[in-house]
């Protein structure tokens, strides 16, 4: 069975095929604990969905965390790996469960970015159930236009 792979559609750059494997093996993990149930096992954590994207000026993670508290979100930045990680608590309820599909508990996403990122200037924001981490670049990774001189 193949699996999709996304790939950007943008900014034409090296092929890196350590990217590739790294971009397989997550979404390999991922198939797993979908395919086997573990995301929900208790001493694990769930993933939830996220997008990353590139700009001239920044990378973006989107984290989708419906339902999930500011206070309950934590971010790391260790090297080059960030990691979106907390907790969506259960609410209060009466009665039983006819049917859960919803997830609970504890969530972490990972992502490692490249090495030129301003790691002073990160910013993240949570609206409408969306996380979203920008993660601007370091001057020297900033494209730049050279202009030709000469006759």
């Amino acid at each position: 069975m193949a699996l999709p792979m996304a790939r950007s559609s943008g900014r034409t750059g090296r092929w890196d095929p350590l990217r590739e494997f790294e971009d397989l093996y997550g979404q390999m993990g991922r198939w797993m604990d979908a395919a086997f149930g573990r995301a929900g096992e208790s001493g694990t954590s769930w993933l939830p969905a996220a997008d990353v994207s590139e700009t001239d000026e920044a990378y973006l993670v989107e984290v989708d965390l419906p339902g999930v508290k500011r206070e309950d979100i934590t971010i790391d930045l260790v090297g080059n790996e960030l990691t979106v990680s907390g907790e969506l608590k259960e609410m209060e309820r009466e009665g039983w469960f006819r049917r859960r599909t919803r997830r609970t508990g504890r969530f972490e996403y990972r992502v490692s970015l490249p090495h030129d990122v301003d790691t002073d200037k990160i910013d993240a924001n949570l609206a409408d159930g969306v996380l979203t981490v920008r993660v601007p670049k370091s001057e020297a990774a900033k494209p730049r236009r050279i202009t030709v001189s000469g006759s």
